[in-house]
């Protein structure tokens, strides 16, 4: 396909929309360590917003570059690509940089990069490969067993280096396999552990215990028409109790003590107020304050005053939240909806297997990324420190998110071809 054709074939819409994140994310960068006193340029290469400045232009390059690859590219070299960002991973554990208590950095000139943000693209390339194939289904279990391989490998090296909030993106790929046929029941009994994880905070046991039986024996009076309907709620029942019972032991033994104080932050802010709490504290002060047209650009006091620490990347939302308010935040809550819903469409539009299980992957990743990052800042999730989609300061986080979108748009333009291996 021609260039001039291809420009054609390009969905503008979602380019518009990565275009428009990106530089609203940049702007609230600048806001977010803006001093009044100083008065420093956008352009001002020392600060944030400066260095943010670079990774936007590299990722533009990137952007570019992805469309000059052969569309095949991405299916023919799926597994090499999942193959070299696992050594990087695995590298990282032995000569890895150590930022925050997490060991995810690898040290590049003056630059850190953090392969566990690439390894997301990486896994949905090989997901994607793996389950592009006539024969596997992920009815049966020994494809859906390799296709939770793939995800968990790189999730237990993310794990092992520290980084737990990174390690949870990975589970965003079930979006794509519930899609292509992983059976809903599975879902079901993922989302009730995490339920129950929570409930088990807040109820006692004993109560906890009592729901599950009664909960299972409907479920059993009411569905367990077939042997294999009776083994997954019974399975479900007992991975649920498992959970429950088994809580005191992942606070006290897995979680590191930081970690566990997040949570407990979560269920109880006035726990830790001035330690783990503090920082959600005073971001939901900083986004209530901002009312419904929000302070002004510039103007959040919350921000010049530094009551909110990792403002820049973690918790940048609440900068628009207090300087926008209500109206700003709602527009960035549209322009990531209107994205995701674009995407979607795209995905459903593809013909081929491969395209549209990435292009779902996609989806699954940032929906994830940007609901949790939101459900931190307002106290509804624990803080474990993932970025927000193009908004957050940071090269690797901004050049992985590029990658994702654009191997995608690239193969969209391509969806009328047959996608034959090389």
């Amino acid at each position: 396909m021609r260039q001039d054709q291809l420009s054609q074939k390009i969905d503008w819409l979602s380019v518009l929309l990565y275009g428009a994140l990106v530089i609203a994310g940049w702007l609230n960068i600048y806001a977010a360590e803006y001093d009044p006193e100083i008065n420093q340029s956008l352009f001002d290469f020392s600060t944030s917003a400066g260095k943010q400045l670079i990774w936007i232009g590299t990722s533009v390059l990137i952007a570019f570059t992805i469309f000059f690859f052969d569309y095949k590219f991405f299916d023919s070299f799926a597994y090499i690509i999942y193959g070299i960002v696992m050594a990087m991973l695995l590298f990282i554990l032995i000569g890895g940089k150590e930022v925050a208590g997490s060991k995810s950095w690898l040290g590049v000139g003056g630059f850190g990069l953090q392969p566990s943000e690439f390894a997301k693209f990486a896994t949905a390339f090989a997901l994607a490969k793996y389950l592009d194939h006539a024969t596997r289904r992920l009815s049966d279990l020994n494809t859906l067993g390799v296709a939770f391989a793939i995800i968990l490998l790189p999730m237990g090296l993310t794990v092992l280096q520290g980084d737990t909030g990174t390690a949870l993106v990975f589970a965003a790929l079930v979006v794509p396999m519930f899609r292509e046929g992983m059976p809903p029941l599975l879902l079901v009994v993922a989302l009730s552990v995490f339920v129950a994880f929570i409930l088990t905070l807040l109820v006692s046991q004993t109560v906890l215990l009592a729901g599950i039986a009664v909960v299972t024996l409907l479920a059993l009076g009411l569905n367990a028409r077939t042997p294999k309907r009776l083994v997954y709620i019974i399975a479900g029942a007992i991975v649920v109790t498992s959970i429950v019972r088994s809580v005191d032991f992942i606070l006290t033994d897995v979680l590191k003590p930081h970690q566990q104080k997040r949570v407990l932050s979560m269920v109880n802010p006035n726990i830790d107020p001035l330690g783990a709490g503090w920082n959600v504290t005073q971001s939901k002060i900083a986004i209530g304050s901002g009312g419904f047209g929000g302070k002004g650009f510039l103007e959040g006091t919350q921000t010049k005053f530094d009551f909110v620490p990792e403002q820049t990347t973690d918790f940048i939302f609440c900068t628009i939240g207090e300087e926008h308010g209500w109206i700003g935040s709602l527009l960035i809550l549209g322009l990531f909806t209107t994205l995701l819903l674009r995407l979607i469409y795209l995905a459903e539009r593809q013909k081929s297997t491969f395209s549209r299980i990435f292009g779902y992957s996609v989806v699954g990743i940032i929906f994830f990324h940007f609901t949790v990052n939101i459900a931190m800042t307002i106290g509804l999730f624990p803080v474990i420190g993932i970025p927000l989609p193009f908004f957050s300061y940071g090269g690797s986080s901004l050049w992985a998110f590029t990658i994702l979108l654009y191997s995608f748009l690239k193969l969209d333009a391509h969806r009328m071809q047959v996608l034959q291996r090389w």
